[in-house]
């Protein structure tokens, strides 16, 4: 079995997706070890994507992601980050793959409905940024 973090996006929450998506990350197989609903300040948006902090997206990624409440989550499932990335599809939606969460829910890169770990390393510090060891079940 391995962990991965995932976000259902401000924008995917304001639209009144979460109930789908998180349905449809049941019904692939994954089992939700933690979840939060949380309104990220600028600051915690910042700290999360500090890798990006260099990149000309950043400004407007930590503003996206401070704009409303999203839901942060722990998942389980065997090849859990290549298959949680699956599912989200391509981080366009529109070059995702039909079925995926991207393609059903994202309007562009910038809101594109969820978020995933790429690496097991990634996926350590993401579950740590937002969760304490006792809160995953």
């Amino acid at each position: 079995m391995e962990r991965t973090f995932a976000i259902i996006k401000p924008d995917a929450v304001k639209a009144r997706h979460a109930g789908q998506i998180l349905q449809r990350i049941e019904e692939s197989g994954f089992r939700i070890l933690a979840l939060r609903l949380q309104h990220l300040t600028k600051t915690e948006a910042e700290g999360f994507y500090a890798v990006h902090r260099a990149r000309p997206f950043f400004g407007s990624l930590t503003d996206f992601m401070s704009s409303g409440p999203c839901i942060v989550m722990c998942l389980e499932a065997p090849d859990a980050i290549k298959k949680w990335r699956t599912l989200m599809g391509a981080t366009d939606p529109a070059k995702a793959d039909a079925g995926t969460l991207r393609k059903q829910f994202g309007a562009s890169i910038e809101f594109n409905a969820t978020h995933g770990s790429d690496a097991p390393e990634t996926a350590a510090f993401e579950i740590g940024y937002f969760f304490r060891g006792m809160e995953i079940g």
